[in-house]
């Protein structure tokens, strides 16, 4: 027996000095270079450290592979968190168990394949329990727009994005997409916590998304991913900041600021949406904040400030379903809880039936129409308050005869067509304790107890609500520690978000000669100033950074005259291009383009705003490429004369739903002699949740223009959703119509004066052509 015991003593003992043994020998190598990365990666056990060194690693596709354990994993890092940088033609690819990734920075260049980062290395190796941390992507864009990618895929299950920064994505695709595809990828529990998702230029159309979590075809499937205190900070992609398209997802506690979208509940049942902040301005109307589709899901005590956008992107938009809708589409809106939020400074923040269209059955198959209302869908314990025009708190665009109302307070009167004794109007006082952040003076607590709503244990900021309750997302009193947004708790340590702003250097010119040197030279957002007198300029002036050129004498233009230039357009808007004419007079010789963009590789948004200048003798005023995109063409107090063609920006044909600028303003301005093309801008396909672009024609003249337009249309703005024309003059222009306005989304002119310059159309409803 003796011996037994001293045999197991033994065994024991020199086991244990084996498993520390095994323990001393995990590694931490420092690699140089990607033949080292391979090495390290191929010998990596649980617990190694992969050091890559500081520097620029170009043209990498690093494949991390391994197998780690939930107490040692495999760690692939940066020698120094940030200084380790990833360009060109490089991404990353994951595959194995408890492996994490942090400190690296993605920057000037963009990914081969279709992801930058993916937890998935090849057909047989995705990821599980891994983490991607402390990580930075930034304008890692593809040179084409129109190529699609993605900077974050999550495959596998429990794998984590977090304590990330990733901004600038101006290509088609989603900046996060969660794949379902496969019972290896459901009831994931993936984890995008604590990022900073930076800003997302708009791109004019659909596939802008920043986070997408599964797709139609997995939309019934169970995901269970969770997104949570993440920062969104301007991110205007498109409608959907994030699409949530499958089931069981959470959204907790993140805080979107000034976001063009909304958060989408796209397709898939039972998401939870709880202690979100929604901040709008007073700017736009297109900031939004939650949109439901589908059912089961709850919404509870989220903070909504000024966002005043309507129908898709109002505060709440409860969307009509199609009757027995195919995946990709809308279903019905049933058993959803909206309970204990706060609408502060939201004109309209109820709007139901959103996508109503029985009106529409002439331009739309029977498939397309959505007709089925909100069906079990309760409303309870929601605050109002408005300081102005609160007084119409619901929009309906068809029956709510399946929504119930309960203990919801307003301050000021309902005056909306819904009516319900559960729309309480009462006379209460808010504090302001920040900018955004306004609090009742004293808690409501007479609240409805609705099914299950015990579930919801605590408010905005963390109150108990079993102690205390009451109407709306935050109880009293307020710690005033948990209140303030501290923007460094989101994304990396190491990261510094606010860029200082370099002052502007005013640069003095008397010579066309030494101008294109100038601009070249100049930085970002410098001023060249002109002296008066003409300039001669005999090659195309690349402007690939903002720049201002003004003339010195604010009496007299100063004169580019571009008439010997034979090498392509007076201005050639490259990506990041921002043009800003000031009291300048443009001469051309009618071949050349006075503003084109590059034919290809428009990666990025440019800018052009003419001011208080004159533009005369070109083939064409602004001139863009397929693919290219402009967020804002601004016309002010300026003379286009005896040109050929006039601003175009329609060379989005496919009717996808995407266009060339989203913002197309002329005020104060003059068109003399312009031949056809006098205005060109197009959205063509059925996107209708595409609430873009915007033209704006105000206190403006159009004489002698469109002689050579084959449509006989002077202003040409088919598919183009805000339009005003307003306060105009029409004259001798010879054409049937100055433009075709489109009933349905409002557009009517105003206050014009027309002579001899045909009329304008109204078309209630527009036959497009459908993309899905």
């Amino acid at each position: 027996m003796k011996s037994k015991l001293l045999y197991y003593l033994c065994f024991f003992i020199l086991y244990s000095i084996s498993i520390s043994c095994q323990k001393s020998v995990v590694s931490s190598v420092l690699v140089h270079n990607i033949d080292e990365y391979n090495n390290a990666v191929t010998n990596a056990k649980a617990g190694d450290e992969i050091v890559l060194a500081n520097g620029i690693w170009k043209d990498v596709e690093l494949v991390f592979k391994g197998k780690g354990t939930s107490d040692n994993p495999i760690k692939l890092k940066a020698e120094t968190a940030g200084e380790v940088f990833i360009e060109g033609a490089s991404n990353l690819k994951i595959g194995g168990k408890y492996l994490e990734v942090s400190g690296l920075y993605f920057r000037n260049g963009y990914t081969p394949s279709e992801t930058v980062i993916e937890f998935f290395a090849d057909k047989e190796t995705f990821a599980n329990n891994c983490k991607v941390t402390n990580c930075v992507i930034e304008d890692y864009t593809q040179p084409i727009k129109e190529d699609t990618d993605h900077w974050v895929e999550f495959w596998g299950r429990n794998n984590e994005l977090s304590n990330c920064y990733l901004a600038g994505k101006s290509n088609f695709g989603p900046t996060i997409r969660v794949f379902l595809k496969g019972n290896e990828h459901i009831n994931n529990y993936h984890k995008i916590i604590n990022n900073y998702f930076g800003p997302r230029p708009r791109k004019g159309g659909p596939h802008g998304e920043t986070l997408q979590i599964g797709d139609s075809g997995t939309s019934m499937t169970p995901s269970n991913t969770i997104v949570s205190n993440n920062y969104f900070d301007r991110c205007n992609g498109e409608v959907e900041i994030i699409s949530s398209k499958s089931n069981n997802n959470e959204f907790r506690n993140n805080i979107f600021f000034e976001c063009e979208g909304s958060l989408v509940l796209r397709h898939g049942n039972y998401s939870t949406i709880d202690g979100n902040i929604f901040i709008g301005n007073d700017n736009s109307n297109f900031i939004g904040g939650i949109r439901v589709i589908n059912t089961g899901h709850w919404i509870t005590n989220n903070y909504f400030y000024k966002i005043n956008g309507s129908e898709f992107r109002s505060a709440l938009a409860v969307m009509n379903g199609i009757p027995k809708s195919p995946l990709n589409r809308y279903n019905q809106v049933t058993d959803v809880v909206v309970a204990y939020n706060s609408y502060i400074n939201c004109k309209s923040p109820f709007n139901f039936s959103v996508g109503a269209n029985v009106d529409k059955k002439d331009v739309l198959p029977a498939s397309e129409i959505r007709s089925e209302r909100p069906e079990r869908t309760i409303v309870a314990n929601n605050l109002i308050y408005n300081e102005t025009n609160g007084e119409y708190p619901i929009v309906n665009y068809d029956k709510v005869d399946g929504v119930t109302f309960k203990n919801n307070l307003i301050n000021s009167d309902n005056k909306s067509d819904v009516k319900s004794d559960g729309i309480i109007t009462k006379n209460f006082e808010v504090n302001k304790l920040l900018d955004w952040l306004y609090v009742p003076t004293q808690n409501n607590e007479d609240v409805h107890v609705g099914f299950d709503f015990d579930t919801i244990k605590t408010d905005l900021f963390g109150n108990v609500r079993k102690e205390s309750n009451a109407v709306g997302a935050i109880l009293l009193p307020v710690n005033e520690n948990k209140i303030k947004i501290n923007k460094k708790a989101y994304g990396p340590n190491w990261f510094i978000v606010e860029k200082v702003k370099q002052e502007a250097k005013i640069i003095n010119v008397s010579s066309g000669v030494n101008l294109q040197n100038e601009i070249q030279n100049a930085s970002s957002g410098d001023i060249i100033v002109l002296n008066s007198g003409v300039y001669n300029v005999n090659q195309s002036l690349v402007i690939n950074k903002r720049i201002t050129l003004k003339s010195a004498d604010n009496t007299s233009k100063t004169t580019l005259n571009f008439i010997e230039n034979k090498q392509g357009a007076a201005f050639q808007m490259h990506p990041k291009g921002n043009l800003i004419l000031e009291n300048i007079l443009l001469d051309g010789n009618s071949n050349q383009d006075a503003i084109a963009t590059l034919d290809k590789n428009m990666s990025r948004a440019f800018n052009i705003w003419i001011k208080n200048s004159e533009i005369n003798n070109f083939k064409s005023v602004l001139k863009v490429s397929k693919g290219s995109f402009a967020d804002t063409v601004y016309v002010a107090k300026s003379t286009i004369k005896n040109c050929i063609n006039g601003i175009q920006l329609a060379e989005e044909i496919e009717d996808k739903g995407d266009y060339n600028a989203e913002f197309l303003v002329v005020k104060d301005s003059k068109f003399e002699g312009v031949q056809k093309n006098v205005i060109n801008y197009y959205r063509g396909g059925y996107d209708e949740s595409t609430i873009g672009g915007n033209l704006e024609i105000t206190n403006s003249e159009f004489t002698n223009c469109g002689k050579l337009e084959e449509t006989n249309i002077l202003i040409k703005s088919r598919g183009i959703v805000n339009v005003e024309i307003s306060n105009n003059k029409f004259l001798n222009n010879p054409v049937k119509l100055i433009a075709i306005l489109w009933g349905e989304k409002g557009q009517k002119p105003l206050n014009n004066t027309i002579s001899n310059s045909g009329k304008f159309e109204i078309q209630q409803n527009l036959k497009l052509k459908l993309m899905y």
